[in-house]
């Protein structure tokens, strides 16, 4: 029991740093739901621009892969580091330098003239969004003591909900809009960055705890240059050089390289950036898998399924925005109606092998559309596949927390984060370098059937960088191809869905704890029963 005296209804517990009021705590919040949401809607709004952007600029299908490849890399490499770097210097600057370097890359980004600057502007919009989404959360955890968050927590979940539905719409209406254009979907960001920078100066006050850590540098270096030499073999390999080359042994043998010296880094660091040690969990080992699997697949297809819309379908960007609105409405409700009742029953996992079997048959649906599937079956194939997303995608962190030690919460949560960032990145890039290669093997059989294409198409290869100035008869196979080619991108997604469903059905359940964090590591010294 607290020995400070203070009105339960006014002043939240005395675990709280800073003794703050739940006005304070509201007021805080302001400025970094503000960051929040200029995080999550930057992630969102350029996806149905992305079309415009390249055909506009003459990029490639690598360099529309890249630009996304590009920030999910660079945010997946930095979180780790922005998270240790907090124990070390004051929060609230370290999010207000994320911001600032956010709102840079983006303004930097709108001024691009080349899809290649682009993509460097890109990496630093990256570096912030890093930050952004992992000092957020540090802040409200500082901030809120565990029993304390589940009051707030909702809030964050809004800011989510309307990014991710406002998003795309918003892309689309800048994209439509003459006066506007693409180069506004990064620029919408900034003056939100800007409000969010002064929110945050006036509001969040936080004690700067100082503790003697080690950062693993090198760690985080073993791991950008492994992942990155394997992205980019994977974006170039059967483009820029053949599968079975020079280029292929040199990039796997540097990659592999990396990632071996990254596993034997994090066994020597004082404080690794991923701790080994949690995946001697099986719940957490195989909810890892389950994540990857789930990054890959849902980053990675819905990447595409803008350009699917715009380039083979023919409709707008803000069309293709409402069109995707299932698979939101789908995530949304069965995120919260799944929430509620794993509240009221304590049970999970019956959730997760549902939503999992879910995820594998709406991607198996989406594996058969072409450039003709009618848009309502389109629609209902979405929606399908955004119940199963919404069961499982939080749902999976729910059962690392509820099953690692107390002490562990921290770093088991944030690797389940890190490591379906990681597989959205792989994912976007696997599948981006699938479906150019489907594309370029569909229109060099369709130029065949083409009258004249062969004086049209000229010795190079045709693609979408040739859809703004190609004849209309190049323009309709670039189209036609990039519809059929998308089955097979979705039909990759259902199979690798399938080991998510796999390694959650062997999955161990445990009920729900009632205990909070707190009364958890009073009880730290209990072994804990092996699973």
């Amino acid at each position: 029991m607290s020995t400070t005296a203070a009105p339960p209804a006014v002043v939240s517990p005395v675990e709280q740093q800073g003794q703050m009021t739940h006005r304070e705590i509201l007021s805080a919040l302001s400025g970094m739901l503000l960051a929040m949401f200029v995080a999550f809607l930057s992630s969102t709004v350029v996806s149905n621009a992305l079309p415009t952007i390249i055909t506009d600029l003459r990029g490639t299908q690598s360099q529309y892969t890249w630009v996304v490849t590009a920030t999910l890399l660079a945010s997946t490499a930095s979180t780790p580091i922005w998270g240790k770097l907090a124990d070390l210097f004051s929060k609230k600057l370290l999010i207000q330098l994320s911001i600032v370097i956010f709102v840079v890359g983006s303004m930097l980004a709108g001024l691009s003239q080349s899809v290649e600057t682009l993509i460097a502007w890109r990496v630093l919009q990256g570096l912030g969004l890093g930050g952004l989404q992992a000092l957020v959360q540090i802040a409200m955890a500082a901030m809120i003591s565990p029993r304390e968050r589940g009051r707030y927590s909702g809030l964050l979940g809004g800011v989510m909900a309307v990014a991710t539905v406002g998003g795309p719409l918003l892309g689309g209406l800048l994209v439509d809009t003459s006066w506007l254009g693409w180069r506004w979907c990064f620029y919408v960001g900034v003056p939100f960055g800007i409000v969010a920078l002064v929110l945050l100066q006036r509001t969040l006050h936080l004690p700067v705890t100082k503790r003697t850590v080690h950062i693993d540098y090198l760690g985080a270096a073993f791991l950008t240059a492994g992942v990155s030499a394997l992205l980019i073999w994977v974006t170039l390999a059967g483009d820029s050089f053949d599968w079975a080359s020079t280029e292929t042994a040199l990039f796997l043998a540097g990659g592999i390289a990396a990632v071996t010296a990254f596993v034997v880094t994090e066994l020597k660091a004082k404080e690794p950036i991923v701790p080994l040690r949690l995946f001697r969990d099986r719940t957490t080992t195989l909810a890892i898998i389950a994540s990857i699997a789930i990054g890959v697949a849902m980053f990675g297809s819905s990447v595409f399924l803008g350009q699917y819309l715009q380039i083979s379908r023919g409709y707008s960007p803000t069309a293709a925005g409402l069109l995707t609105i299932p698979m939101v409405a789908g995530l949304l409700l069965s995120s919260t109606v799944s929430g509620i009742l794993i509240t009221r029953t304590g049970r999970w996992k019956r959730f997760l092998v549902a939503g999992s079997v879910l995820v594998v048959v709406g991607f198996g649906l989406l594996s058969l559309v072409d450039h003709e599937t009618n848009m309502v079956l389109l629609s209902a194939f979405l929606f399908v596949l955004g119940v199963g997303i919404g069961m499982t995608m939080q749902n999976l962190v729910l059962a690392v927390q509820n099953t690692v030690a107390a002490t562990d919460l921290g770093a088991a949560s944030s690797a389940v984060a890190f490591f379906r960032s990681l597989g959205g990145t792989i994912g976007v890039s696997v599948l981006g370098a699938v479906l150019s290669t489907r594309v370029g093997t569909l229109i060099t059989t369709g130029l065949a059937d083409v009258p004249g294409a062969g004086q049209a198409a000229g010795s190079g290869d045709i693609g979408l960088a040739n859809l703004a100035d190609a004849p209309p008869a190049i323009q309709t196979l670039i189209r036609v191809s990039y519809g059929d080619a998308t089955g097979r991108i979705f039909l990759i997604s259902a199979v690798i869905a399938v080991v998510a469903m796999a390694a959650i059905v062997l999955i161990h359940e445990i009920a729900l704890s009632t205990r909070s964090g707190e009364e958890r590591m009073r009880d730290e010294d209990v072994p804990p029963v092996a699973p």
